[in-house]
């Protein structure tokens, strides 16, 4: 599984490259870099904390019947490397349906979400729905909801152990600050994903809160005069029941953002 899931990774990023080049309404690409001490939950010492580097790919692109998002994290430790990636497809029901909404609910999107872990050959398929709120100030405001289906392989296959279905709601949003004459963004998502167990006799995957917020500064637009294209800031994670563990991380990064 570990190949078809690294090909599958890249001929997403692929196949999304090449359709917002030609179809796209609008499309955002993203090269990020962060650097912070992150818990490492199955560390034989519980509270293992190890200087990570994580480099990542982000598309994000709207077109005639729906949206795009995908990202793709590497991450490198002291103790190995690790590819993770996510790709939701959404498909607008005012667009497909002609449907009609009024007040702070501008759409809701149909989305097939997919989440890959190619060395711990974890598979999940996120079914549901994306509700888009428009609230004064934010340039974005999504409200995901979806089921949590796994078709990992499991510990037969030398793979994390498989797990039962749960559910899972995501809040995603972007909020642009203008202080004096410097530009910021505090964007990020918050999602809670119930507990469930797993192939392993009595164990229980815990439920989690994981939230990654970040505040940009628009650097390149302070030093090149070129607006939207270099930020730097922080990233804080907080994780509590970290991977279904019962570890936490709660822990400031830094990070850099080249946009494309």
């Amino acid at each position: 599984m570990q190949f078809n899931v690294y090909s599958l990774v890249v001929l997403i990023a692929t196949l999304i490259y090449s359709h917002s080049s030609d179809c796209a309404t609008w499309s955002e690409n993203e090269f990020h870099f962060q650097y912070g001490k992150l818990n490492q939950p199955f560390a034989e010492a519980s509270g293992t904390t190890l200087s990570t580097s994580i480099f990542t790919f982000q598309h994000a692109s709207a077109w005639e019947y729906g949206s795009n998002f995908f990202f793709a994290d590497y991450s490198s430790t002291s103790l190995g490397d690790e590819l993770y990636a996510e790709w939701y497809p959404a498909f607008s029901s005012k667009a497909l349906l002609n449907a009609n909404y009024d007040g702070v609910l501008s759409d809701v999107s149909f989305v097939m979400g997919i989440n890959m872990a190619p060395e711990s050959d974890v598979l999940k398929y996120l079914p549901g729905i994306q509700l888009h709120l428009d609230v004064e100030g934010f340039q974005f405001l999504n409200v995901l909801i979806t089921a949590y289906l796994d078709d990992s392989e499991g510990i037969n296959a030398g793979g994390a152990p498989k797990e039962d279905d749960s559910w899972m709601v995501d809040i995603a949003w972007r909020y642009p600050l203008n202080l004096s004459s410097q530009q910021f963004y505090i964007e990020g998502h918050a999602e809670y994903i119930d507990e469930r167990t797993s192939e392993i006799p009595d164990a229980i995957v815990e439920s989690w809160v994981l939230a990654q917020i970040q505040a940009r500064w628009d650097a390149g637009q302070t030093f090149f005069n070129v607006k939207d294209r270099l930020f730097l800031g922080i990233e804080y994670q907080y994780w509590n029941n970290k991977l279904g563990t019962k570890e936490e991380d709660s822990v400031v990064q830094a990070l850099a953002v080249w946009r494309f």
